[in-house]
């Protein structure tokens, strides 16, 4: 009886672990300074690769601020700001450009911005803001 209540309780344990889906930055980089701060962010780098996430909070209603330039490479921005993990795109960037925008729409909660690369970027700087 004891072994069963013991796998049940191990059981309940790892499906409510299961729901807890979340985000994780995995990146090489050189030269790479970021911050992260209740509603704004960054990123610079000499050359950077892989993922990188920035958990914000908002306040309320808005949409999100950005800019964004790369030297080289290419890169896709995401964001979800219900935490279901459905991302959505808010915006490419490719080597060469330059972007000052806003766009997506948030609400009060918890914000994720998701930097992606394909491949090896450089010279770039990302900023974001929670706009209301």
């Amino acid at each position: 009886m004891k072994k069963i209540v013991i796998l049940l309780a191990f059981m309940l344990l790892l499906l409510s672990l299961a729901g807890c889906y979340s985000y994780s930055s995995s990146y090489r980089a050189v030269g790479f300074i970021h911050s992260n701060e209740a509603e704004s962010a960054f990123m610079n780098f000499y050359s950077f690769e892989g993922r990188m996430v920035f958990k914000m909070k908002s306040s309320g209603e808005g949409d999100i601020n950005f800019t964004a330039k790369l030297e080289s490479g290419s890169a896709s921005v995401y964001y979800d700001h219900n935490h279901n993990g459905a991302k959505q795109e808010l915006f490419s960037v490719s080597g060469g450009e330059e972007i000052d925008s806003h766009g997506g729409y948030i609400e009060a909660g918890t914000v994720y911005i998701i930097v992606e690369t394909d491949g090896e970027c450089k010279n770039g700087e990302f900023r974001f803001s929670l706009g209301k």
